[in-house]
């Protein structure tokens, strides 16, 4: 089986990443994550739907396509520019809001209204390197945590490779999270959060 073959990526795709080529933009997650992101979205019906690091829309074109009519997707990044790439190319779907802030501030406020979420992607730092508690409480029993880019590269500082064991590590540890640690893509983890 080859897993590469036949992903049939959402159309919009195509214009998006040749936006990202315009502005030099290279941190988009690759096909393989993004179909994973899609089915994950289609197990939830009517589902919220949470990304940290909005990017160029890459991942958030992904999800939509695999989000029902109900289902609702809140993404957030600090750089308004990649964002205003995203709005221009997905924000005619009003399944999809965009918001430009700092992560932690974002976390913080979605804690203080109470929000929760049926899948969550961290794609940047506050949610996957910092505030990982408070992502995780934003989690609703059965949500999906997914993060990506964990396989080694030889191109990573040191102290980069010390914040991914790191990282693993405490995800591994926690009681309240079933996890699976995917080879694959550029190294995947899936976690499913647990009621205890």
């Amino acid at each position: 089986m080859l897993d590469i073959v036949n992903l049939h990526p959402p159309p919009v795709l195509k214009e998006l990443e040749d936006e990202a080529r315009v502005i030099h933009f290279t941190m988009g997650s690759d096909y393989q994550t993004g179909a994973l992101l899609r089915v994950l979205a289609a197990s939830k019906p009517g589902g919220t739907l949470l990304e940290l690091g909005t990017g160029v829309g890459f991942s958030a074109a992904w999800m939509l396509d695999g989000m029902d009519a109900r289902a609702r997707l809140v993404t957030v990044d600090s750089n308004a520019p990649h964002v205003d790439i995203a709005r221009r190319f997905l924000g005619h779907d009003s399944r999809i809001t965009f918001t430009q802030m700092d992560g932690v501030t974002f976390l913080n406020s979605m804690l203080e209204q109470g929000s929760q979420f049926d899948l969550l992607f961290a794609d940047m730092p506050p949610g996957k390197f910092l505030r990982l508690d408070e992502a995780v409480r934003l989690l609703k029993p059965g949500g999906f945590y997914v993060i990506d880019d964990l396989l080694f590269l030889t191109s990573w500082e040191e102290s980069h490779v010390t914040r991914v064991y790191r990282l693993v590590a405490y995800l591994e540890s926690r009681e309240d999270l079933k996890i699976l640690k995917l080879n694959w893509s550029t190294g995947l983890l899936v976690a499913v959060k647990i009621a205890i």
